[in-house]
């Protein structure tokens, strides 16, 4: 099982990958929107492939509220212990 730390670096190369964000701006207290400039149809595309990387489902409800790196992080860690 990944933590916190590994599921972090995973999400910041998707950003990097998904919307061309440098994976050091990809912190905790970023906010996807806000801070990375992270647009809906990116946000989508972040959000499949951390589902396929980390083999979890991040339900559309679920989706809607990550607003932040770290609630992603937290999401993720929490769905891969369940």
């Amino acid at each position: 099982m990944a933590d916190t730390q590994e599921i972090l670096a995973g999400l910041a190369d998707i950003v990097n990958e998904v919307a061309g964000v440098s994976v050091a701006d990809v912190q905790s207290h970023k906010r996807f929107l806000d801070d990375l400039d992270i647009d809906s149809l990116s946000m989508v595309e972040i959000v499949y492939a951390a589902e396929e990387k980390f083999d979890v489902e991040i339900p559309d409800e679920a989706a809607k509220g990550l607003k932040t790196v770290g609630d992603a992080v937290n999401y993720i860690a929490g769905a891969m212990r369940a």
